[in-house]
């Protein structure tokens, strides 16, 4: 008996420590801040709830690692599943304008589960003065529900989103439909695009962090990688790296794709030998605390490029290099990715794979150079690898893009591809976060000839 208490006692300080120590706890000012400024876009006379994501099964009783729902976090900072945030700025009760639903803790659930938030420690992530355990959610809920007229319920809107899984989030805003069908309905939607695209100084900061564990990966593998060794190799080698500097692992399925394997844009089986002479694609990224990097880097097998290899490569580099200064405020994101689009062009002649008729004769909705180059240069990046961004606005100050231009040719066995992740500045060129990360010809083999 007296070994089962001591062994409790043990797993009990184990599980606090990881609660703690998972990555350093993000400044809940950011919360605090963020949620004043969704507060100040909602209508009056009204509330704006968000829920966790669930654990999802595999099955039998597998489940997959738990990640929390973007939205809420930006907005609290909570990262744990069974959570909901309720916002309503003009409620009468003052310590009912915002407010923490969270899953009851005790000692069991840390002994089995590892601790969860308690009230006070939820106070300290988020900032939220007021936190209920979800057995007070109906009660409360419903008091809330006689003195608003409108609720903000939480939809996925991005622009490249496909769901198929009924979320938690659906789940209850098809519920409370149905329980308030006299309220009137808003999006959250439209103020979180507009919200997360500007990046706070606290974001960056932690997005700085996973840009700089992604470098540090990348530089491992650069003395890692020779002749034979199999791309699943180089894949574990940056999961190791990963995780030994506090990451979850990576921010995206990882993409390490040798030879012709860079001509396959989603190749993500990594699963072939890295042979001599060929290059091998990387398309990899840390996530910390659970922010995004995204980065892509193109190196030869042998730690050697060929001299058609640099050919190529410095091309895409050029591209990449011109690209990024035109992410400055104001920019447009039609005009821009079609300015990237003449850049490519003209390298694509100097290399020989177009000539002038292919450019004379192009269709104007899926030019010469697409042939080579067809995927877009840039997307939004931050709490989501592709993060939410309004593409029809201009681009403004600490929006946070990547610059991913590449040319692909499978007849010559092999891709190239160059990306960095960039914050908008007011004046001059983007600040690159991963300026740090060798990307220049004689880096690259320096780094990897050591």
């Amino acid at each position: 008996m007296e070994f089962n208490r001591l062994w409790a006692t043990e797993f009990l300080n184990l599980a606090k420590f990881n609660l703690d120590m998972k990555y350093d706890l993000i400044d809940r000012q950011l919360f605090i801040k963020n949620r004043k400024n969704f507060m100040e876009a909602m209508k009056p006379s009204s509330l704006a709830v968000f829920n966790s994501n669930d654990i999802y099964p595999i099955g039998a009783d597998s489940t997959m690692p738990f990640q929390q729902n973007r939205d809420l976090f930006y907005l609290s900072g909570v990262d744990q599943e069974e959570s909901i945030l309720v916002l309503f700025p003009y409620c009468p009760k003052q310590k009912h304008r915002e407010i923490l639903f969270l899953k009851e803790t005790n000692d069991h659930i840390a002994v089995w589960e590892g601790e969860k938030l308690t009230k006070e420690k939820a106070l300290e992530v988020s900032g939220v003065e007021t936190v209920y355990w979800l057995q007070e959610w109906d009660k409360v809920f419903y008091e809330l529900m006689t003195q608003a007229e409108t609720i903000y319920i939480n939809t996925n809107e991005h622009y490249r989103a496909n769901v198929e899984t009924e979320t938690r989030e659906a789940r209850f805003n098809k519920k409370i439909k149905e329980q308030y069908p006299a309220h009137s309905v808003a999006k959250s939607n439209p103020i979180l695009q507009r919200l997360r695209s500007v990046k706070d100084a606290i974001e960056l900061d932690v997005m700085q962090q996973a840009c700089n564990i992604t470098e540090k990966g990348f530089k491992r593998v650069l003395q890692f990688t020779k002749p034979g060794v199999m791309e699943y190799e180089i894949e574990a080698e940056f999961m190791h790296e990963f995780l030994r500097n506090r990451s979850r692992g990576f921010a995206y399925t990882p993409i390490v794709a040798s030879g012709n394997n860079a001509n396959v844009l989603h190749y993500v089986v990594n699963n072939a030998e890295c042979k001599a002479g060929d290059l091998i694609l990387l398309d990899i990224g840390a996530e910390y605390a659970n922010y995004s990097s995204d980065m892509t880097r193109t190196i030869p097998v042998s730690g050697k490029f060929t001299e058609r290899q640099k050919e190529v490569y410095n091309a895409v580099l050029r591209v990449k290099k011109e690209a990024t200064k035109m992410l400055t405020p104001g920019t447009l994101w039609g005009p821009y990715h079609e300015e990237v689009g003449k850049l490519m062009t003209s390298e694509l002649l100097g290399l020989g794979l177009l000539d002038k008729a292919d450019v004379q004769n192009e269709n104007k909705d899926w030019p010469a150079y697409k042939k080579y180059f067809m995927h877009g240069t840039s997307h939004h990046i931050g709490l989501d690898t592709h993060d939410y961004g309004l593409l029809h606005e201009p681009m403004q100050a600490n929006n946070v893009f990547t610059v991913e231009p590449g040319i692909y040719i499978p007849e010559e066995g092999f891709g190239i591809r160059l990306e960095d992740d960039v914050v908008i500045q007011e004046n001059g060129e983007p600040f690159n976060l991963m300026r740090n990360i060798p990307l220049e010809i004689d880096e690259i083999e320096d780094w990897m000839n050591r």
